[in-house]
């Protein structure tokens, strides 16, 4: 069944699209002019610098917003879509909450459970921000608060790859399995992956399926729901082929992919493995798991290769944009709030903070990571974005794209099987 509202999919260069992060509880007591005003936030920043971040953001903001306070309440990001979405349905929702872009969106505003932006978001972030907003806008309203843009690739230990005799990072699909043979000769496990929480695995499907399919056949398909174009098909052929020359870590079905040292980002942090197939927030989770804590000195970027056919573009970038939306029945605090963490000083703690790439322009020129700045740049040069795939069709051809993978990847499926899955899941809809 056709969706009546649906997020733009693909944007144009420069343009950013959609990831998340954050909340609030249901319906803050008062508004503007009534008196005394609480708010819960949620957030998935459950450690380190960035739960730093937001306690000292949220105390900024109630210092300069007399008889405002907020209360913090931080979810490990694998729980977060879980509760946010329990809490919707039942009306006691978060003020502030963590939205997708996509399909995600589409649904929670189609449902009538988020707050609608357009008119009080300040002209400054609208500027300094951009096309980022199209990652929040359905039918011409914006309904989310971009923080930062998160560009996909592989990040990789350029210590490791210099061991194995690599000289040069990859740029087609055959270098890259020249490259993990060459760390399987070097004894170092060539792929990291988080195949537990099934979104990681997926990842290289939705980059093979980039590559495969043309930017108006995965635009079209956030339409017409239906997954039978060739190229689907030849996404999962690619990534079993790719799979068949055993990259991943040994028991990569069972780690977890940011939560603790056999965790696939704890794998780079601590030189266990070579590379990770990820968005642009994964040198500061691979910062807080190094053991002094700190970035690591030697982590690199590279964009996922060209695989020499198909329709999609071969320099397209997929990823998303971290961000926060208000509950359909937050005060209007909630929109200063989302205002007051956007101002440059502000995002520039937030990129340090999170080690990543802040949504204001202004911002970007706080980003010393030299991974980061590789990202960067080949990200503005980009002639498009896609949204992350189980975002841009939603929550339920989702979840069926990122089981059928991993069932795949475990030899329990094939790539016709995933093809499957995800039309069953859209007929059902």
């Amino acid at each position: 069944m056709m969706r009546k509202t649906r997020a733009t999919g693909i944007f144009a260069l420069g343009a950013t699209v959609a990831l998340l992060a954050a909340g609030c509880s249901g319906g803050g007591d008062g508004g503007s002019g009534d008196g005394d005003v609480t708010m819960t936030f949620w957030h998935n920043s459950t450690t380190g610098p960035g739960k730093a971040y937001w306690e000292a953001t949220v105390a900024a903001f109630e210092e300069a917003n007399p008889g405002v306070t907020i209360e913090v309440q931080s979810i490990q990001n694998e729980d977060m879509d879980g509760k946010l979405q329990t809490a919707l349905n039942s009306g006691d929702a978060p003020d502030i909450f963590m939205a997708r872009g996509g399909g995600k969106l589409a649904d929670v505003v189609e449902a009538g459970q988020i707050m609608d932006l357009t008119d009080t978001i300040d002209e400054a972030t609208k500027e300094n921000v951009g096309a980022g907003f199209d990652a929040f806008t359905i039918d011409g309203k914006v309904y989310g608060m971009p923080t930062a843009v998160l560009p996909g690739g592989l990040f990789y230990s350029q210590d490791l790859f210099e061991e194995a005799g690599i000289t040069e990072t990859p740029t087609t699909i055959d270098e890259l399995n020249d490259a993990v043979s060459a760390l399987k000769d070097a004894d170092i496990s060539p792929v990291a992956l988080g195949g537990k929480d099934a979104w990681p695995a997926a990842h290289w499907y939705y980059f093979f399926a980039l590559r495969a399919c043309s930017q108006e056949t995965l635009d079209a398909a956030a339409a017409s729901r239906s997954f039978d174009d060739e190229c689907w098909l030849t996404a999962g052929e690619n990534l079993q082929a790719f799979a068949e020359t055993e990259p991943f870590q040994k028991g990569f079905l069972t780690a977890t992919a940011q939560q603790g040292a056999g965790s696939s980002a704890g794998l780079i942090a601590n030189h266990k493995a070579a590379m990770e197939l990820m968005g642009a927030w994964d040198p500061g989770v691979i910062a807080g798991l190094t053991p002094d804590e700190k970035p690591l000195p030697d982590l690199g970027w590279f964009p996922f290769p060209d695989t020499g056919s198909g329709e999609g573009d071969p320099a397209a970038f997929m990823g998303g944009v971290d961000g926060y939306s208000c509950f359909v029945e937050a005060p209007p605090e909630c929109a200063d709030f989302l205002n007051f963490f956007m101002q440059k000083e502000h995002q520039e703690a937030y990129a340090e903070a999170f080690v990543t790439l802040p949504a204001s322009k202004e911002a970007q020129g706080v980003v010393t990571d030299p991974a980061l700045k590789s990202v960067l740049e080949a990200y503005n040069e980009a002639p498009y974005v896609s949204v992350w795939l189980d975002t841009l069709y939603g929550q339920n051809v989702g979840n069926a794209l990122n089981a059928g993978v991993v069932e795949m990847l475990a030899g329990d499926g094939d790539p016709q099987s995933i093809v499957d899955a995800v039309n069953a899941a859209a007929a059902m809809e």
